[in-house]
């Protein structure tokens, strides 16, 4: 079985400036710097005038894992994550796979104004091939997937100050 996940974080930034960022190489970087983990990575990265697609590698030490996922891991968790974005619309998808687990999230990223500023919804699915435990897993991914996403709102914010 696969876990729906829909995550939503805000902006009080207008939507443009949100994907501005989202997709500036060096706000990659410097974001995977600050909360990559371990051998953070910019994989590759691609943009053309309406699109811009690239790929990171995050780890995650084994000692900050539940002890479900360390057992099955057996070491540290690393990350794969492909995004590809559209400017028309700020719409993307996301990928993630995870070393040692079969499994993965596949999902669509919105950008939208609001009165506010601006809000990102996530909505997808993750799924893990493990008779008994993917459950669990799925459920431990879906979270930590939302805290990341938080977190990386939350450096996009401060991002977008320091660059104003």
């Amino acid at each position: 079985m696969a876990r729906r996940i829909e995550h939503r974080t805000t902006s009080r930034r207008p939507a443009r400036d949100v994907y501005a960022a989202l997709v500036d190489e060096t706000y990659l970087r410097e974001r995977l710097d600050a909360l990559g983990g371990t051998d953070p990575r910019l994989v590759a990265f691609t943009t053309t005038e309406t699109s811009t697609s690239y790929q990171l590698r995050q780890g995650v030490p084994a000692d900050k894992l539940p002890s479900v996922a360390r057992g099955l891991l057996g070491g540290d968790l690393v990350i794969d994550r492909a995004e590809s974005w559209t400017e028309a619309g700020y719409a993307g998808t996301v990928e993630v796979t995870l070393n040692g687990v079969p499994g993965r999230l596949d999902g669509t990223i919105t950008l939208a104004d609001t009165a506010s500023g601006s809000e990102l919804t996530l909505t997808g699915q993750v799924k893990v091939g493990i008779p008994l435990m993917g459950g669990k897993l799925e459920t431990l991914i879906a979270e930590q997937v939302a805290l990341l996403l938080d977190k990386e709102t939350e450096f996009t914010a401060e991002w977008l100050d320091r660059h104003a």
